[in-house]
């Protein structure tokens, strides 16, 4: 699932991550991401894999960073599955 140049973007808030996150995520919390994304995703034909506790959250991500002109927005679903699904662990929240 995580194509190569894909970006690994974590919607919660600060509280959840760094509580746990999946390594090699960014953060960038859903009610700052119109604000954040140009910036840190500069290529908007960059793949964004985006997810949150339950993919609730991310896939509302999604329509935003869509709705400014990112064409490979996935909403990954919720922090668990997806690690387990990158066979990448969750680090933070010793």
């Amino acid at each position: 699932m995580l194509s190569a140049g894909a970006v690994l973007v974590d919607v919660r808030s600060a509280g959840e991550f760094a509580a746990g996150h999946i390594e090699g995520a960014l953060w960038l919390p859903l009610d700052r991401i119109h604000l954040d994304i140009a910036t840190a995703v500069p290529t908007r034909t960059q793949p964004l894999i985006l997810y949150c506790r339950s993919g609730a959250r991310s896939q509302r991500a999604c329509k935003i960073v869509e709705q400014m002109g990112c064409s490979h927005a996935i909403n990954g679903g919720g922090v668990g599955a997806l690690s387990k699904l990158l066979n990448r662990p969750v680090v933070g929240g010793q």
